[in-house]
């Protein structure tokens, strides 16, 4: 009875908080706020932190060049990280060209953790806008892009405004399963944010105001951390202003991005994601990741078990089920609005990896380290 005690339990806690993530999905699909666009007058910083990027940069700011806001209201400044590659020559082309676009060459150092953030306050010292865009270089862009933002900006009653971010998405077993598992955490930020459940969003595609940024003074606070520029921002912009944060979920503000190629590169990648959670001010994220860490994990023992007691196989196989239904009511809606509907077959194949996965993720998050760009980061 205790097995099925805590797998009841677990389970229903699980249930509880995907049903009020599917209707913080639907609240944040039909919130009105870009429902009238009107607002073109904000000068826009785009800030892109890049390192080694040559094979992406170019079709990066094609599509920022391309963007249907007016010319001379925004700026790209494109912060290379003492990169080994051609970014920074490539980048350097297009600032002769066009004078939208800015570079700024940040020299290597050794003994920093927060790269990413260094860079981002360089950006930002250095920014003309009233509001800072914030992308990855390895992204591209609809065209009305940065006049959604600015809309959802809406004169600064926003300060921070989180948005989707998708995988272009290729026909093999990894591309697929790293695309539904960020369209999950995609559809649980517009979720979370769009309710208040807690403060959620990816670095991707983000917003907030130059002048907020400069009132919790940046990431003074969290600079030692090597991660963390996105969500622990939020979490402080929020702690000030905590009726400005708002998730834009429309078509017109989806970013693209690259999957992680690889198995390696996947798990380094979701590994220092899942460092942040130590860090995380916001404690209504922790209780949420400790929730799907434990469920997970006991199912993990359950199919363990299961090896010496039949009876644990059959509990196991109930739990699997109902988490695969439970997650596919959920998932179901996000997929369309990704245009990802395709790929939901797969969905209940890749479970156990799912499984999995986010057990040793999480562990290797808050215990081990990881590679990023060529730097090995040791979690503390």
């Amino acid at each position: 009875m205790i097995f099925e005690g805590i797998t009841l339990l677990l389970g229903l806690a699980y249930a509880g908080i995907l049903m009020y993530y599917r209707y913080g999905w639907f609240r944040a699909l039909n919130n009105p706020m870009v429902t009238k666009l009107t607002d073109n007058t904000v000068f826009v910083s785009v800030l892109v932190p890049a390192r080694d990027e040559e094979a992406n940069i170019d079709a990066l700011l094609q599509s920022l060049l391309g963007q249907d806001y007016p010319n001379d209201l925004f700026e790209i400044i494109v912060l290379d990280d003492a990169s080994t590659d051609d970014t920074a020559a490539m980048v350097a082309k297009y600032v002769l060209k066009d004078s939208r676009v800015r570079l700024i060459k940040l020299p290597a150092e050794t003994g920093v953790a927060a790269h990413k953030k260094r860079a981002i306050e360089k950006g930002v010292g250095a920014a003309k806008g009233v509001l800072i865009v914030c992308t990855d270089a390895d992204c591209t862009h609809p065209k009305e892009w940065i006049s959604m933002l600015v809309h959802a900006y809406r004169g600064g009653e926003n300060k921070f405004i989180a948005a989707p971010v998708v995988y272009r998405t290729q026909p093999n077993l990894l591309s697929v399963f790293e695309t539904l598992d960020f369209m999950t955490l995609q559809g649980i930020t517009a979720a979370s944010v769009s309710t208040g459940l807690h403060t959620m969003c990816n670095g991707a595609n983000i917003a907030y105001e130059k002048k907020a940024f400069e009132e919790v003074d940046g990431f003074r606070g969290i600079d030692r951390l090597p991660t963390g520029d996105d969500m622990l921002l939020m979490y402080k912009i929020y702690q000030r202003y905590p009726e400005g944060i708002a998730y834009l979920l429309h078509p017109h503000a989806v970013v693209q991005t690259a999957t992680a190629g690889s198995w390696w590169a996947f798990f380094q990648q979701r590994i220092r994601w899942a460092s942040k959670a130590a860090f995380y001010d916001d404690r209504r994220v922790f209780r949420i990741l400790l929730l799907v860490y434990l469920f997970n994990a006991w199912m993990l023992m359950l199919a363990l078990g299961a090896l010496w007691y039949a009876k644990l196989g059959i509990l196991f196989g109930a739990a699997l089920l109902a988490k695969t239904v439970l997650e596919l009511v959920f998932l179901l809606p996000v997929s369309s609005f990704f245009k990802k509907e395709h790929w939901m077959v797969w969905f209940p194949l890749l479970q156990p990896i799912h499984i999995l996965y986010t057990i040793l993720a999480g562990w290797l998050g808050r215990f081990g380290a990881y590679e990023w760009k060529g730097r090995v980061i040791k979690n503390k």
